[in-house]
């Protein structure tokens, strides 16, 4: 098993949140193609908007409401797979070739499977997702959320945030490695 990644997302400075304090992320490769994913949410839980845990599957536009967000890549190769997972429990997987380019549904990603708790101050989402992205001993990953408030404000969260408006998809969002087991 490879090492786990404790990183704190950073509020994007053109959005702002009214009820979210913080947002923790760890990230670990638990199989040379699987990793987990925790996103835990620090604030007035009760005033978001989070959707109703539902039948898991598939569905688009998750990223219109509160979605997290992982973006894994093989280093050296400008393609990468975008994951959403909404708190109502449903996923998308989309493989992109290049920057923003030739998006389509990733068929090779399993259902993932979470675990989901929360309280008045915390909201701790877990994902475990199967992906197929061969063996490579590392990759390089951005980890983001949207977060909606009831009042309708969304603020934008990554490890990283490229100048302009929000973007996930851009070079400077991939800003941590996964390694594999074994892999320093």
């Amino acid at each position: 098993m490879g090492s786990i990644e404790k990183l704190e997302l950073i509020l994007h400075p053109e959005s702002q949140s009214d009820f979210v304090t913080r947002i923790e992320v760890e990230a670990l490769r638990t199989g040379p193609d699987r990793i987990m994913v925790r996103y835990l949410v620090h604030g007035y839980i009760d005033m978001l908007d989070l959707p109703s845990e539902m039948p898991t599957g598939r569905a688009d536009d998750l990223w219109q409401r509160t979605c997290f967000e992982a973006f894994i890549r093989v280093p050296g190769d400008p393609g990468y797979i975008e994951l959403n997972f909404s708190p109502s429990t449903k996923w998308a997987a989309y493989r992109f070739d290049a920057y923003r380019a030739e998006m389509r549904s990733a068929p090779n990603v399993l259902q993932p499977q979470y675990d989901i708790r929360r309280d008045e101050q915390s909201y701790d989402f877990l994902a475990f997702v199967e992906l197929a992205l061969g063996d490579a001993p590392v990759w390089s990953a951005g980890l983001s959320a949207v977060i909606e408030e009831k009042s309708g404000n969304k603020s934008f969260w990554a490890l990283s945030h490229p100048p302009g408006a929000p973007d996930f998809h851009h070079q400077d969002c991939f800003a941590t490695e996964l390694r594999a087991a074994g892999q320093t």
